[in-house]
């Protein structure tokens, strides 16, 4: 087997019109395509970040009642999505002007990269690495 790159990165959401303003309208992603699955009930909101055209996509799945993560971040499964960043402090000062916390920016021990986490509308851990 031979694994080109990611595609797409999969994350759950309660709220569609949240979610699009914190990716689209707060981050800078791009929508691709917007699908409502009627058999399902629910919609896919495709989105890309970067001008890469293999640039991998988001797939924003909008549920309204998806079970909680048991613990935070160590649940089983996602633990968090990194973005890459020339420079954190101006991406955590633009972050923090839109109303968007984030935590102290520390040292990655083993990279030695400065990084920090914030959270998606839904509590979703998000890292900005530089």
């Amino acid at each position: 087997m031979n694994l080109n790159r990611i595609d797409h990165i999969a994350i759950i959401v309660t709220d569609l019109e949240k979610a699009r303003h914190f990716y689209v309208e707060q981050l800078g992603f791009t929508v691709v395509r917007e699908v409502f699955r009627q058999d399902r009930n629910d919609t896919i909101l495709n989105l890309k970040i970067g001008d890469e055209p293999d640039s991998p996509e988001i797939e924003l799945f909008v549920e309204k009642n998806p079970p909680k993560r048991v613990s935070n971040p160590e649940a089983c499964g996602l633990r968090h999505l990194a973005f890459r960043v020339d420079d954190v402090e101006k991406a955590v000062a633009e972050l923090e002007q839109k109303g968007i916390e984030c935590e102290p920016i520390r040292m990655d021990p083993y990279t030695k990269n400065r990084m920090t986490f914030f959270r998606d509308p839904d509590g979703l851990p998000l890292e900005l690495h530089e």
